[in-house]
């Protein structure tokens, strides 16, 4: 095979000091890390359940193939060559582009505000999980302390410990009520603890991936055999896993397994970019793309078994409590001898007084008990975090020691989550030069960490759960498909397609086959495109609302269903369009520079006619 010859040097390489990874594996474990976050553990298990399981991989892993790990080369593959962070590398493909790598690094700052804020949550629970009994496996009793909280008992201990000890919500989000002292502590210690881990970039951060990228893989692990000897895991695995082929026929499902893949592997945020920056320039990032995306979607796949083994357990102890509940009326009513009626003879004996007694049996009201019913009590996001999985936690031998296991492991993901957030922001402004190079970066981090903690002082009010809501439904969603369109097309097209493929065969010492040329020229952008009108046309079928927790509404505690008021929803279109904006103001500005500049091309020289004559 013919030496792949260097490309022609990039002016920006002369006399670059960039840090550098301190091998192949520290690097490896920071986008892995980065990548694999909250969502793994608690979106794609529920994904998964919902759309049958084994149909749902289906079209999950045709858009990894085809969209996820072709976007996910061009990014280590551009920052690796240009080495720059998210804005520089833009800025140097076309000065027109620049407001991609300013939005990129708007998302990775907003983002940092509210995903630290889940941390904020997630180490509140962490500090309530060293006592026994678990804070949330009863209710508190009353004022007169002569029963239980009557909004505990019209809910549940978990639900409480949730809504109204740890968030302590309003009913309404025009009531903002007041910072929570406690949560406000969390949030500090949380940003402390960024500060301490990223205060010299991959410098600082490289010795603590070690830790925070290993650790959840352990816990997982010790979760799944303990999972398996459960009683009910078998049931919770067949369900997770059951195939529904006729829900492929459902085009949401498709739309959900791709923008799944997309956000799972963290692409367009920037944090890649500033990640691969840092490589030598002769590192093989295709085969690094292809790891990190399959080792991403593995450790779904795994999370989602360990997972669903102890929510197996879960519905079938919440399915004997309710026989048991049956059980208990039927003997009362009809002067039946204690014990006298098993789990198991439940149904005939049921069949028969319904045979001989219907009367009676119809007064009784007795619930509905079906596996599957409690099975399907799925739920995503804080809803499995705070709720399902720590309801499942209180039944298991031990609670408090795999309550710690479980919100340490969260917390050890979503930090090193944040450490690529955090990265997708410094590393803009370092290449930048927000500061004078004689500024230290500590003093930058500090006062970038700073300001994210005061801005994100909302979340620890009362309404900081719908909050954090508006922010990831509407701040992040469409703008990085958005900024991601834009990554390819400006690659493929602006920087070039011949010209990437020669900087990939001189890192890589290969060209890239026809399966990645075809794939970022025009399968990664019809997708992409594809489900950019596809999120257009679902949220344009919906008004933008909330689900409150109101103990006073007549279906408590189902959550209240209302609609944003005019006030939030002008801020839900700011969040939904302005990082998007970038991208035309900067080309518009661009433009205006450069005829400003061609104008003043053509009249310097009729001056100088003019002082000739």
């Amino acid at each position: 095979m013919a030496c792949a010859l260097e490309p022609e040097p990039l002016a920006e390489d002369s006399g670059d000091e960039r840090p550098k990874w301190d091998n192949k594996l520290q690097y490896l474990l920071s986008c892995i890390g980065f990548a694999v976050g909250l969502g793994n553990i608690w979106r794609f298990p529920y994904l998964c359940q919902t759309y049958g399981g084994g149909a749902f991989l289906i079209p999950y892993f045709i858009a990894l193939v085809f969209e996820g790990i072709p976007l996910f080369h061009i990014e280590l593959g551009i920052g690796q060559r240009l080495r720059r962070g998210s804005v520089k590398v833009w800025q140097i493909i076309s000065p027109y582009l620049g407001g991609v790598g300013l939005g990129c690094f708007t998302m990775s700052f907003l983002v940092s505000l509210y995903y630290n804020s889940i941390l904020m949550w997630v180490l509140w629970y962490f500090l309530n999980s060293f006592q026994h009994p678990l804070p949330w496996s009863t209710c508190p009793l009353d004022l007169n302390r002569t029963g239980f909280v009557e909004e505990c008992q019209g809910s549940s201990a978990v639900s409480y410990f949730w809504y109204r000890q740890t968030l302590n919500i309003t009913a309404d989000i025009n009531n903002s009520g007041a910072v929570q002292w406690r949560l406000l502590v969390c949030l500090a210690t949380c940003w402390v603890i960024v500060y301490l881990c990223v205060i010299r970039g991959i410098e600082s951060t490289g010795k603590v991936i070690y830790f925070t990228a290993l650790f959840p893989y352990l816990v997982l692990t010790v979760f799944l055999i303990r999972g398996f000897t459960l009683p009910g895991a078998t049931e919770g695995l067949i369900y997770l896993f059951t195939p529904k082929t006729q829900i492929l026929r459902n085009p949401r499902v498709w739309l959900d397994a791709a923008t799944q893949i997309f956000f799972s592997l963290s692409l367009a945020f920037g944090g890649h970019i500033s990640f691969a920056s840092y490589n030598p320039p002769r590192n093989n990032c295709k085969k690094d793309a292809v790891i990190i995306a399959v080792v991403n979607s593995m450790t779904s796949l795994y999370a989602s078994i360990a997972i669903f083994s102890v929510l197996g357990f879960k519905a079938t102890n919440d399915y004997g409590h309710c026989l048991d509940r049956n059980i208990h009326s039927l003997i009362n009513a009809f002067d039946l001898p204690d014990q006298s009626v098993s789990r198991d003879d439940y149904l005939a004996v049921l069949e028969h007084l319904n045979a001989t007694h219907p009367a009676r049996v119809a007064q009784l009201h007795l619930r509905s008990c079906h596996l599957e019913d409690f099975l399907d009590k799925s739920a995503s996001g804080t809803g499995l975090a705070f709720i399902v999985f720590t309801e499942a936690i209180i039944h298991m031998p031990g609670a408090p020691v795999w309550a710690v296991l479980f919100f340490g492991m969260l917390f050890s993901l979503g930090l090193s989550t944040m450490f690529g957030n955090i990265e997708g922001v410094i590393t803009p402004l370092l290449d930048l030069g927000v500061l004078p190079r004689s500024v230290p970066k500590e003093v930058l981090t500090g006062v970038t960490c700073l300001i994210c903690f005061l801005l994100a002082l909302c979340f620890t009010m009362q309404t900081g759960n719908y909050w954090l809501e508006v922010f990831d439904n509407y701040a992040i969603s469409l703008n990085l498909i958005v900024f991601a369109f834009f990554e390819v097309v400006g690659v493929v097209y602006v920087y070039g397609m011949k010209r990437f493929c020669d900087d990939v065969e001189w890192m890589t010492g290969r060209r890239p086959s026809l399966y990645w040329q075809v794939t970022w020229k025009l399968v990664s952008p019809l997708l992409l495109l594809s489900i950019f009108v596809a999120y257009i046309i679902l949220l344009a079928q919906k008004s933008p609302s909330y689900r409150a927790w109101n103990p006073l509404y007549e279906h408590f505690p189902a959550r209240q269903e209302k609609l944003y008021p005019g006030w939030v929803q002008v801020i839900c279109m700011l969040l939904f369009f302005l990082p998007s904006l970038w991208v035309p103001a900067v080309a518009l500005a661009q433009l205006l520079a450069q005829r400003r500049g061609q104008k003043q091309q053509l009249v310097r020289p009729q001056l100088q006619d003019g002082h000739a004559c």
